[in-house]
């Protein structure tokens, strides 16, 4: 019955994929130059690609040049308020000049203000305009010391004998408000977008030709399913959850989304580069045993630049590693049901037979870490004769931001099932952990609480199996795929 279901399904999506063709084909409005191949480069937002494409001809983005300008016009600005103030006091400019400058008392002159905008001016022109540095700590640094020195100067200026006090005033709050405004200008703007044209760029096939491979130099040292072929890489029209022994646990917990080729291409993309990165990650030889519990379990730990802490665990488990992949990867509803850690745990689309979205909900941890929610792309291959899935956090139009929890963000990561020679319903698990649960929480409790929640996840799922082959699925399993 499941084969005749799977047929008709079939034959339904191919007679539907056929006839969306034909009318592409043959409809009188079809703009021939906007069909696409597997190949196509996705569509990137102009001012992204307008960004990026002049840092790379070593010219400044248009964003960053904004910047480069508002720092000029708060130097600008600040004079010309100095000099209104000092006309509006009656002085001429000489006599000014020689009383706030020459003679500079920090009690009676203004012109302090002035030369906090002249550093502030040079020190971010220098880093952001001629350096181009993509780091908001230079930015930190002059908002703090700007701040600082103009709360000093409030307490130590002399008000009393101040004509004009209105215009003073606004000349100090003036440049605090513009420090501050560059501080987020920069942060907020500049560096996110610079940011994400470069990562459109790095993943758009956009300037290759059309006989170039959709994930190009990714599909060295990958898994057969790349190098085979790329047309591997397809959307049903019905995307089914799907599982390598043929169940069909289709999810509707979500809004369905239908994504555009672009869309579909980035995901794919990702999904590669994210699974050649999982495996140099996990084959790094600067591993660092952390803990070793009586299972002789292990957890090591490695440090990375811009990437920080990461953790793998390494245990054995009485299950055949295709079988542990179909729990993990295909069965992703069910894993609250055994793992504790997780409240809710969903699929909210699948990408390809090889790929999907998933999102899950941590539980507190002990009143040390409260519920944190993922947004994850997750793929699966074969490498060396392990079944690894990789995943990385990504975002998804079904799912936005939950204001109940706090959104975490997982760096590169996977669970490999490695093969046991001689020892066919064994496996070794593997499973690298790059997380960042934002919020404050001290590194050494994050490092220990990380640590002893992979432990409690062997113990847990090596529980869940004994109880699968109590309940003979597992022996059923095997029997079927023998």
């Amino acid at each position: 019955m499941a084969s005749s279901e799977e047929s008709i399904r079939i034959a339904a999506e191919a007679l539907l994929r056929s006839t969306s063709s034909h009318q592409n084909v043959h409809s009188p409005n079809a703009d021939i130059s906007r069909s696409y191949s597997i190949n196509t480069a996705p569509s990137i937002p102009t001012e992204y690609v307008i960004a990026e494409e002049q840092t790379l001809q070593g010219r400044m983005s248009s964003v960053r040049r904004f910047f480069c300008l508002f720092v000029t016009f708060d130097l600008a600005f600040s004079g010309l308020m100095w000099i209104i103030c000092v006309m509006i006091n009656g002085e001429n400019i000489n006599t000014a000049i020689d009383k706030q400058i020459y003679h500079y008392n920090i009690h009676t002159s203004l012109f302090d203000v002035v030369l906090a905008s002249v550093c502030r001016f040079i020190v971010l022109l220098l880093f952001y305009g001629l350096l181009s540095i993509n780091h908001w700590c230079i930015i930190a640094l002059s908002t703090t010391a700007t701040c600082a020195f103009l709360i000093a100067k409030v307490f130590q200026y002399n008000w009393v004998e101040s004509h004009q006090p209105v215009f003073e005033v606004l000349l100090i709050l003036t440049s605090f408000v513009i420090s501050w405004g560059e501080a987020w200008f920069l942060d907020f703007k500049v560096l996110p977008q610079e940011l994400h044209a470069r990562r459109i760029l790095v993943n758009s096939p956009a300037t290759e030709n059309e006989r170039a491979p959709l994930i190009r130099s990714y599909v060295q040292g990958l898994p057969s399913m790349y190098t085979e072929s790329v047309g591997n890489f397809y959307s049903p029209l019905c995307s089914p959850e799907g599982s390598i022994y043929g169940g069909d646990h289709t999810c509707r917990r979500y809004p369905h989304v239908r994504l555009t080729r672009d869309q579909e291409d980035d995901f794919k993309s990702k999904a590669a580069r994210i699974l050649q990165d999982s495996w140099n990650f996990l084959n790094h030889p600067d591993w660092k045993l952390e803990k070793r519990n009586g299972e002789n379990d292990t957890v090591s730990v490695l440090t990375l630049p811009k990437i920080g802490k990461m953790f793998k665990l390494m245990a054995m488990v009485n299950i055949p590693p295709r079988y542990l992949l179909d729990e993990l990867f295909y069965k992703v509803e069910t894993i609250p049901q055994w793992n504790p850690a997780l409240l809710e745990s969903h699929k909210v689309q699948s990408i390809d037979e090889y790929t999907d979205i998933s999102y899950q909900i941590s539980a507190d941890a002990a009143g040390v870490v409260t519920s944190r929610d993922f947004v994850n792309i997750r793929h699966w291959g074969v490498i060396d004769g392990s079944y690894i899935i990789a995943y990385c956090a990504v975002e998804h139009p079904s799912v936005m931001k939950n204001d109940k929890y706090i959104r975490g963000e997982n760096g590169i990561g996977c669970w490999v099932m490695k093969p046991v020679p001689g020892e066919s319903d064994k496996c070794q698990l593997q499973w690298v952990l790059n997380t960042n649960l934002k919020g404050w929480i001290p590194q050494y409790i994050l490092d220990t609480a990380l640590v002893g929640m992979m432990l409690d996840y062997v113990k847990n799922l090596r529980r869940y199996i004994v109880k699968l082959r109590e309940s003979g699925r597992l022996s059923d399993l095997v029997r079927e795929n023998v």
